[in-house]
């Protein structure tokens, strides 16, 4: 039996073969440093890195490509905007259901001096945009919230979030780590000032890529959090101003920047309602199962459209790691126990210390894995009894 791989949240796969295609033919036909010199393979590798930045500008509603800055992944995005745009005195906001990538540099920065106010969110994961306006204090910076919880899959109100931040006139600084690519977004039309992706969950590209769009003009307010040779400006020693130079210094990932070029354009492509059509239509066949099942409780909202593609559970008495462990070894059904590096989360939805099972699927699931993964469940809660 081929394996059921449910744990897309994590990293998707498979991946789309014109990703796999785009990095081998970097790696065979291209393989120059992008921007460093003026030969022919150069200036393809510098072609390639704009197109991809190009797309994902396109993805994300960002007018200008120029404003999308690559980065490893979306962790050393979230650490450019908390070092680079936090200072001593500076009050930040953020939300209950943050993954650690968000929590543990605002909990470094509070540490130095930044003061830090957790809004909570309620026991499905979800947050009241007038607690984060009730929030605000005379030297708030900014508010860093989750486009979408990992754990629950709860959507955040963004718009709603962005409207308060801006009233108030603070910042707004999205991790769309969970969404970028499964769910629309439209930075400008939103008024989000900075938001940060991953390239290897539902962008479908390589691992170890990543970054952040910059609302013009801001870029001025965040220290870049390296510093160093961009290929350009070379004559002089201090750091480029403009973007996206100002944020990428070194040489780039450029064939996982091939590959995530070719990932987005798959999104593009297939287009981000008919993903998002697709994974909900799986995610309701899904909880709707588990509901007739029984013995198993689910997490997070009931409804497939208030959340992405997760979906996380635990049946009693079982611990969720051998839940997960049982589905995999008996099954071949891949999924993630415990607390997915959230504990705030989960100490939100009252599943801390032992966290839940997640599942989590993507464009390329079935709903014949859906519901053998169904019937594996069925299996484990009988047993159990």
């Amino acid at each position: 039996m081929s394996a059921i791989y449910f744990d897309n949240a994590a990293t998707s796969w498979p991946k789309p073969e014109a990703m796999m295609r785009a990095m081998a033919d970097f790696n065979a036909n291209v393989g120059a440093n992008p921007g460093r010199s003026g030969h022919r393979l150069s200036i393809e590798a510098g072609r390639i890195v704009f197109d991809a930045r190009e797309r994902i500008a396109v993805l994300l509603g960002a007018g200008d490509p120029c404003t999308v800055i690559f980065a490893r992944n979306a962790t050393e995005a979230v650490n450019t905007a908390v070092r680079g745009l936090l200072r001593p005195g500076d009050h930040v906001i953020t939300s209950s259901m943050e993954h650690n990538s968000v929590m543990r540099p605002l909990r470094a920065a509070e540490r130095e001096g930044v003061e830090l106010t957790v809004v909570a969110c309620s026991a499905s994961g979800e947050i009241s945009p007038a607690d984060v306006a009730r929030a605000v204090k005379r030297n708030t910076r900014a508010l860093f919230v989750t486009h979408a919880s990992n754990v629950t899959g709860t959507i955040m109100p963004v718009d709603e979030l962005a409207a308060v931040a801006h009233e108030r006139g603070i910042l707004i600084c999205v991790d769309a780590a969970q969404t970028a690519g499964s769910v629309p977004i439209e930075v400008e039309k939103t008024g989000i000032d900075m938001l940060f992706f991953t390239g290897h969950k539902s962008l479908y590209g390589p691992q170890g890529t990543g970054g952040m769009y910059i609302r013009k003009g801001l870029e001025a307010l965040v220290a870049p959090l390296e510093r160093g040779g961009t290929g350009s400006r070379s004559e002089f020693e201090d750091q480029p101003e403009f973007m996206p130079d100002r944020f990428e210094s070194g040489t780039p990932n450029t064939i996982g920047i091939a590959g995530l070029g070719a990932g987005v354009e798959h999104v593009l492509s297939t287009g981000v309602e008919t993903i998002r059509k697709k994974e909900a239509a799986l995610t309701g066949l899904f909880m709707e199962g588990l509901r007739a099942v029984g013995g198993v409780t689910v997490y997070g909202p009931r409804e497939a459209l208030k959340k992405t593609a997760v979906v996380s559970f635990g049946i009693e008495g079982i611990s969720p790691s051998d839940i997960s462990f049982g589905l995999d070894e008996r099954f071949n059904i891949m999924s993630r126990p415990g607390l997915h590096c959230a504990p705030s989360a989960h100490r939100t939805i009252g599943t801390f210390p032992t966290g839940t099972v997640r599942f989590s699927f993507g464009i390329f699931n079935t709903e014949e894995e859906i519901n053998a993964a169904l019937r594996a469940i069925e299996i484990l809660v009988k047993e159990n009894k």
